[in-house]
């Protein structure tokens, strides 16, 4: 693929699986523009830069008297870009990845609640202009929950993957890297479910001795799959069926969901990695911030002090020296 359209591959997937606003992908494209002109004009590559490189850019932009926010923004972009054409194999590495920007804020990742999670998962059964489309989308999204895969790995699934009533989805991620990940109780019922559904279809395809299509959820697309933008459109209708704001769901917040649920849960940060494919530990910390709540409960719970004030606060506030 031409590197410049790696920019463009990027702001597709920033829109389709992180529902990213058109102003945001107008900020990308511009900021990605300027980094690209100035690595042609260098004599450089977005294929060949390197750390010195992206660094001499951000002391450029610095030159120019462009603000702290709009180099932290620009230095932002590139470091995404860069994640990106990482996954996609396109890179065998983020040259941006150890920079430190100007100062700005992390963002913490957006998320759902588990009630929001529950609505949007009932309001999906009754989403669909007939049985066999309810169906789907509540497959659809039991699957994208319970295994927090990327919207490209989901509508991209194979058939093949889901046959034999698994407990464990093999799914295939950016790269091609291949990561075994297990299935809740009902994302498997609404994995066989769909199942039948596909198979009486598959079987008419047959009898009419037309193509039988190898993904689990079929298409007239180009590609052959339910496309992730068109995922990305059902979703918002599914939130507004389910009382949930359009404006807090994504595909990617409820990847997030199942991460910080899941670490909110007890679960270990590296089976968290492993789950969502992330090739370094350091992508999957973005959820510790979950980890305060828990930890401040761990302490109330069974520090022996900490047992001493809570008895004490139930006893009006009395100490050992009043009594």
């Amino acid at each position: 693929m031409a590197e410049r359209n790696w920019i463009s591959a990027f702001l597709e997937a920033q829109a389709a699986e992180r529902g990213a606003a058109q102003n945001t992908l107008l900020a990308y494209a511009r900021d990605l523009g300027d980094f690209f002109d100035w690595l042609t004009n260098a004599g450089g590559s977005l294929a060949s830069a390197m750390r010195d490189e992206v660094e001499a850019y951000l002391t450029h932009c610095d030159a120019q008297g462009l603000a702290k926010s709009t180099r932290a923004r620009r230095l932002s972009a590139i470091k995404q870009l860069y994640r990106f054409t990482y996954e996609e194999g396109w890179r065998t590495d983020n040259p941006a990845l150890q920079i430190s920007g100007p100062g700005r804020d992390a963002r913490l990742p957006k998320t759902l609640s588990h009630e929001e999670v529950d609505r949007l998962l009932e309001a999906a059964q009754n989403h669909g202009r007939n049985r066999n489309e309810q169906l789907r989308n509540a497959c659809l999204m039991q699957l994208l929950y319970a295994t927090g895969m990327r919207v490209s790995e989901l509508v991209s699934l194979p058939v093949a993957a889901a046959r034999g009533n698994p407990h464990m989805l093999l799914i295939r991620g950016k790269g091609g890297k291949e990561r075994m990940v297990p299935l809740s109780p009902p994302a498997r019922i609404a994995l066989a479910q769909w199942l039948e559904v596909l198979d009486i279809q598959q079987d008419a395809a047959r009898a009419q001795r037309k193509p039988v299509s190898t993904y689990l959820f079929p298409s007239h697309s180009k590609a052959g799959h339910l496309t992730r933008h068109a995922f990305y459109i059902m979703l918002k209708d599914i939130a507004v069926e389910g009382g949930v704001s359009p404006a807090k769901v994504t595909p990617h917040t409820l990847r997030h969901a199942f991460a910080t649920h899941l670490l909110a849960g007890g679960a270990d940060l590296r089976v968290i990695q492993t789950l969502l494919g992330h090739a370094d530990v350091s992508t999957t910390e973005i959820y510790t911030h979950v980890l305060e709540d828990r930890l401040r409960d761990l302490v109330l719970d069974h520090h022996p002090l900490a047992q001493t004030n809570v008895a004490d606060r139930k006893a009006g506030g009395l100490t050992s020296d009043t009594d």
